[in-house]
């Protein structure tokens, strides 16, 4: 069961203490308290764990710092919807909003290479009003000879440039514990001139170990990519494993699934999942085109493969995308063939607002027909 608390309140306040005094000594039920920092509100809920099915709705209910309770499910406890659409979908990170309802473009580069790509990327994301880039510094590679991404080297210069140009989050893959605390000593020893969204690529999706240690902190948010060769359900329970450390701050990416029946595109666009998953769990959904179809091919009617992938994913209603970018694709030290060039960038923007337009339409149209008799 689980217990949402009234918005904003206080945890030195007598309605918690008396909340809490009950909750704690249910007999065989334990309890994990869940933080969410919203735009406008903060909001607490308290899961009750183990034996829960004795317990009254209206008993819980009734204590008095608690708005309501639901009954949830085994799967995806924490970060599942449990068919009530009122629990809030979402965060709210260094002044960017997270949620099923709104869209972030992530562009940037696969790996940071050069400090003058870094720039030109940065400076083109500053000239179309975006806040947020992608950009790898630590890149687990198949092959062991291939480029593995500077590391923490390269952290100030990226971070200081971030800051220059006002980007307030980079989406950045770790693979290991221990770059959290440098990307955190980084940040710090700068000031944090930016943020940073730690995330988990598709074949650490089933490292549990990785997952725990990054749910255990609560300082960043996380995208977590779908496992390559696993079912949804199985990535939704990685998911579940930041959460059940602590941070359900946490963005569920779609970036295709590994399969010769998805040729001539690098993996088979899986973007029709995007309303499962919005319907299944509370998280943001994110979309990666450029690992997806791994190429600059373009079709007949002019449009990048990679641009159409994205609309398909942004007209089922994706909340964020991924996108590779480069000044000189030529010269990219990792997946150069299927980066978009800085001056497709605009065009690429503004596709993706029609894309969003046109979800928000069928959202309109889908509410005036439920409304119908």
């Amino acid at each position: 069961m689980l217990a949402i608390l009234h918005p904003n309140t206080a945890l030195d306040s007598e309605a918690y203490r008396q909340t809490m005094e009950y909750l704690e000594n249910l007999p065989g039920v334990s309890i994990r308290v869940h933080e969410i920092q919203g735009a406008s509100q903060r909001l607490t809920e308290i899961y009750l764990l183990g034996d829960t099915k004795s317990l009254e709705k209206a008993e819980i209910e009734a204590l008095p710092a608690v708005e309501r309770a639901i009954r949830i499910s085994e799967d995806y406890r924490i970060l599942g919807r449990h068919k009530d659409d009122q629990r809030q979908s979402g965060f709210t990170y260094n002044g960017v909003e997270f949620s099923q309802n709104n869209l972030n473009i992530f562009a940037g580069l696969c790996a940071v290479d050069v400090p003058e790509h870094v720039e030109m990327m940065l400076q083109a994301l500053e000239d179309n009003g975006e806040v947020c880039t992608r950009m790898g510094a630590y890149k687990p590679r198949t092959n062991p000879y291939s480029f593995q991404g500077h590391g923490k080297g390269c952290l100030p210069w990226v971070f200081e440039k971030a800051g220059k140009h006002g980007i307030k989050v980079i989406a950045m893959e770790i693979t290991h514990e221990s770059h959290i605390e440098e990307i955190d000593t980084c940040l710090e020893k700068l000031g944090r001139p930016t943020g940073v969204m730690l995330q988990v690529g598709t074949r650490n999706t089933q490292n549990f170990e990785l997952l725990k240690a990054i749910g255990r902190q609560s300082t960043y948010p996380v995208l977590l990519k779908r496992g390559f060769g696993i079912t949804l359900n199985e990535s939704l329970n990685a998911a579940e494993y930041l959460a059940s450390e602590g941070n359900a701050n946490v963005i569920f990416c779609l970036r295709g699934m590994k399969t010769e029946a998805g040729l001539p595109h690098r993996n088979m666009v899986d973007f029709a999942h995007v309303p499962a998953v919005k319907r299944l769990t509370r998280m943001p959904v994110c979309v990666d085109p450029s690992h997806s179809v791994g190429s600059r091919d373009q079709s007949p009617d002019g449009i990048l493969d990679v641009m159409h992938a994205t609309a398909q994913g942004v007209i089922a209603g994706a909340n964020m995308v991924l996108v590779d970018f480069h000044p000189n694709p030529q010269q990219a030290l990792v997946d150069g063939p299927q980066a978009m060039l800085l001056d497709e960038l605009p065009w690429f923007l503004e596709d993706m607002q029609i894309a969003r337009q046109a979800w928000e339409k069928r959202v309109a149209l889908a509410q005036d027909n439920l409304k119908s008799p």
